[in-house]
């Protein structure tokens, strides 16, 4: 049996498979900001989804992973949890090999093995809730990395000029995520009802797609999380306008699709990733 975690930033979900193929209804909690009680509480969860099944091997995606794949960066979500020893204490309060991996990477890998992205080579899969994440999935495999991947961080700003909510912005992820929203409008992203801040965010995620395709070169663009599949949300139409508009390198725009998988998008990604984690393993 496979143990399957996707630990977000408000909520974790886990989930198991017995086959390798599919997995059951994932169990959903809040995510605690206490690394030690996050950890008993994956433990007790874990077991209640087992159902009395021994754990063979877990795949568990989380943010700001550090490049050695064991540690949490420093990052504002977790704070408690930067520096613990993720991998070591999930391995030892679930007695089996962990593969830990980035949650939106996992995402990622989810939907170009079983969602939007299916039948595409080359992905780039962004999301954008809480923040904005992504990789790059190339013949259902992620591309190596040697820090990960943080297109949510790249920088549209080159002087720092443009201020929102009373603070100098720079990367995409402080115009367009939900936190940015929540810090602009002094709202929920779902309570913005004005089209306009809606617009502006779709031509604001247009620039970064741009930077993103022209640095990737992929085939097609699968877009996630809240603030692309909510309600309201940044529209993928003018998305796609703007791109048209601004793109002058390619010939034509990749593919331009919203996410299938939902909440388990980081689910089956990690059913994928731990699959290929234990077909390296046998062949070594």
């Amino acid at each position: 049996m496979y143990l399957l975690l996707d630990i977000g930033g408000t909520k974790t979900r886990i989930a198991y498979s017995t086959d390798g193929v599919s997995f059951g209804d994932p169990l959903v909690c809040d995510t605690r900001k206490n690394f030690t009680e996050a950890i008993a509480e994956y433990a007790q969860l874990a077991k209640a989804a087992a159902q009395g099944g021994e754990v063979r091997a877990c795949a568990a995606g989380v943010r700001a992973l550090d490049a050695d794949k064991k540690t949490l960066r420093a990052q504002p979500h977790f704070p408690l949890w930067v520096g613990e020893p993720l991998h070591q204490e999930l391995e030892r309060a679930l007695g089996a090999p962990v593969y830990l991996e980035n949650d939106a990477a996992l995402a990622g890998l989810g939907e170009a093995t079983a969602g939007a992205g299916k039948g595409h080579d080359i992905i780039a899969y962004i999301t954008v809730s809480t923040g904005v994440g992504g990789a790059r999935v190339v013949n259902g495999n992620m591309d190596p990395s040697a820090f990960g991947f943080e297109p949510g961080n790249q920088i549209l700003d080159m002087d720092g000029s443009s201020h929102h909510a009373g603070r100098v912005s720079a990367a995409l992820e402080s115009y367009i995520s939900g936190t940015a929203f929540r810090e602009r409008y002094q709202k929920e992203p779902h309570e913005v009802t004005n089209a306009g801040a809606w617009e502006e965010a779709a031509r604001v995620l247009a620039y970064g797609l741009h930077n993103t395709i022209v640095h990737w070169s992929p085939d097609a663009v699968v877009l996630g999380g809240s603030m692309i599949t909510g309600n309201p949300a940044i529209p993928l139409d003018r998305v796609e306008a703007h791109l048209t508009s601004i793109m002058k390198v390619f010939p034509q725009l990749p593919v331009i699709k919203k996410a299938e998988l939902g909440d388990k998008g980081g689910l089956y990604g990690a059913l994928a990733f731990v699959n290929q984690k234990l077909k390296i393993k046998m062949q070594n």
